[in-house]
C-alpha cells in the first residue's frame, strides 16, 4: 500500500516506499534522446526581459579564467591534462554560435590562463576594462568571491565552475554570482539518498586533512542527518598519500587495522586531493564499499554517461579534444552555454537582462541530462540531477525515485530556501 503523505513546507524530502513513487525518473526524457542545443524561432517567450535585438555582426565575448595544472613530475596515468575545463568552453561556444546564427548573435572567448601568482582579480578588471561582461571561473572559491566583489560596479556575470563550497551558496553569495557545478551539499545528498535507498545506513566516515577535506566531511555529516543514515565511526587519515605513492608501504598493514572492530555498512572518505583516498578499497579488514570522494562518487558527468543525448557529447568532445570529457570540462560547457542559452532566449546579450532572466521560470538549459535545468533564484544555484557513477559504470542518478518535494525533486539536492543562509547582495 503507498504510504500516506502531506504536502510539506519543510526542505527534508519525503521518501516513500521504493518503486512507488516515481520521483524525478518519470520527468526526464527518453534515455537516448539528443539536448542539443536548439534553434532560435519565433519572438521571445512570455514574461522574458524585452530588450533590443542584437547589432547584426556584433560579438559577445565571454572570458574563462583557469589555472594550469601543472604537469606530473613521473608518470601519471590520470594526470590533468592541461586543457582541463577550457576545452569544455571550446565546445560550448560553437555550440553558442550554433544558435546563435539563428538570432544574429556571434559568441567569441578569451581564455585566460593564470600563471602562477598571478591575480585573477587583476585579470577579470583588465577584461572588463576592454567591455567583456560574461566571466567563467574555474578557480577556487576564495578567488570566486575577489572576482565578484571586483566586477560588481561593472554589471558583469559570473559563473562558477570550479567550486563547490557551500559558503558561495550562503552566508558569502553575491547577486552577480551564478553556479554551475553543484555544492558540496548536493554531492553528498545524492550519495546519501543513494545509501537510504540501498538500506546501506551506517556509515564508518574517514577524513583526510585539508581544509577541503574537513568541508566534504562536514557536508556528509549534514546529508548523513537529512536522510537518516548513522555515522558509526570517524577517524582521520594519518598516513600519508599513500594512493599517490602507486605501491605498498609498511603502513598497509597499519591501515589495515586502521577498520578492523568497526560496525559499518559504507566507508565514505573525504579526500578531495585525491592523495589517499583511492588506498583504502580493497584494503579494509572486512569487506565493505568506499564511497566519497573516491569509489562510488557523486559528480556531474562521467564517460560512461550515454543516455539523454550524452553520447552525442561525448563523441563531439572527444573529436574536438582528442580525450575524454571530465566533470569540469562540462562545468564550464555549461557556464558558456548558459550564457549562450539565456542569449537566445531574451534575444539579448546585456548581462543585467541575462541575469534577471536566469532565475526566471522560463530560463532552461538543455544539458544531457534528461530535463531542462534552472536556476534557483534565493542562492543563483544551477539545479541539476548528479549522478552516481563508479570507474567503470554509471550506478544510479539522483534525485533518486521515492524523494520528492513541493517543487521539483531536484530541489531535494542541496540547500533549500528555508534552509539558506543566502542573503543577495
Amino acid at each position: 500500500m503507498l504510504l500516506a503523505c502531506r504536502a510539506m513546507r519543510s526542505s527534508v524530502p519525503l521518501l516513500f516506499a521504493a518503486g512507488l513513487v516515481t520521483g524525478l525518473t518519470a520527468a526526464l526524457t527518453v534515455p537516448g534522446q539528443a539536448q542539443e542545443p536548439k534553434a532560435a524561432t519565433g519572438a521571445p517567450q512570455p514574461g522574458s526581459p524585452v530588450a533590443e535585438a542584437p547589432v547584426p555582426g556584433s560579438e559577445t565575448r565571454i572570458a574563462v579564467l583557469y589555472r594550469p595544472v601543472p604537469a606530473p613530475s613521473s608518470y601519471d596515468a590520470e594526470a590533468d591534462p592541461e586543457d582541463l575545463g577550457v576545452a569544455g568552453a571550446r565546445m560550448a561556444v560553437k555550440d553558442n554560435n550554433t544558435t546563435g546564427r539563428f538570432t544574429k548573435q556571434t559568441f567569441a572567448l578569451d581564455e585566460v590562463a593564470l600563471e602562477e601568482g598571478q591575480n585573477p582579480v587583476e585579470a577579470a578588471k583588465a577584461l572588463a576594462d576592454k567591455g567583456v561582461r560574461f566571466f567563467v571561473l574555474a578557480l577556487p572559491a576564495s578567488e570566486v568571491l575577489a572576482v565578484s566583489d571586483a566586477l560588481k560596479d561593472t554589471g558583469a556575470v559570473v559563473l562558477n565552475a570550479g567550486a563547490p563550497d557551500d559558503r558561495l551558496r550562503g552566508a558569502d553569495c553575491r547577486a552577480n554570482l551564478f553556479h554551475v557545478l553543484p555544492s558540496r551539499a548536493m554531492q553528498t545528498d545524492a550519495l546519501a539518498q543513494y545509501l537510504t535507498l540501498m538500506r546501506w545506513r551506517k556509515v564508518f566516515l574517514i577524513t583526510g586533512p585539508t581544509e577541503r577535506d574537513k568541508a566534504y566531511a562536514d557536508a556528509m555529516r549534514n546529508s548523513a542527518r537529512k536522510f537518516g543514515l548513522k555515522i558509526t565511526a570517524e577517524k582521520p587519515w594519518t598516513f600519508g598519500p599513500l594512493a599517490k605513492a602507486r605501491g605498498d608501504t609498511p603502513t598497509r598493514a597499519e591501515a589495515m587495522v586502521f577498520t578492523r572492530g568497526l560496525d559499518y555498512d559504507m566507508a565514505v572518505v573525504a579526500d578531495e586531493e585525491g592523495d589517499w583516498g583511492d588506498y583504502v578499497s580493497f584494503r579494509t579488514v572486512d569487506p565493505r564499499p568506499v564511497a566519497g570522494t573516491q569509489g562510488l562518487i557523486a559528480t556531474t558527468w562521467h564517460p560512461t554517461l550515454e543516455t539523454w543525448g550524452a553520447a552525442q557529447a561525448q563523441n563531439r568532445f572527444r573529436r574536438l579534444a582528442g580525450r575524454l570529457m571530465r566533470p569540469l570540462d562540462y562545468q564550464v560547457w555549461a557556464a558558456v552555454r548558459t550564457v549562450g542559452e539565456a542569449a537566445t532566449q531574451t534575444r539579448s546579450t546585456d548581462p543585467a537582462v541575462l541575469a534577471a532572466h536566469l532565475v526566471k521560470p522560463d530560463f532552461s538549459l538543455p544539458a544531457y541530462k534528461g530535463v531542462s535545468l534552472t536556476y534557483r533564484p534565493w542562492d543563483h544555484q544551477l539545479r541539476q540531477p548528479i549522478i552516481v557513477v563508479q570507474p567503470k559504470a554509471m550506478v544510479s542518478v539522483a534525485p533518486e525515485q521515492g524523494f520528492i518535494h513541493q517543487r521539483t525533486p531536484l530541489d531535494t539536492l542541496g540547500a533549500d530556501e528555508p534552509e539558506t543562509a543566502c542573503k543577495l547582495r
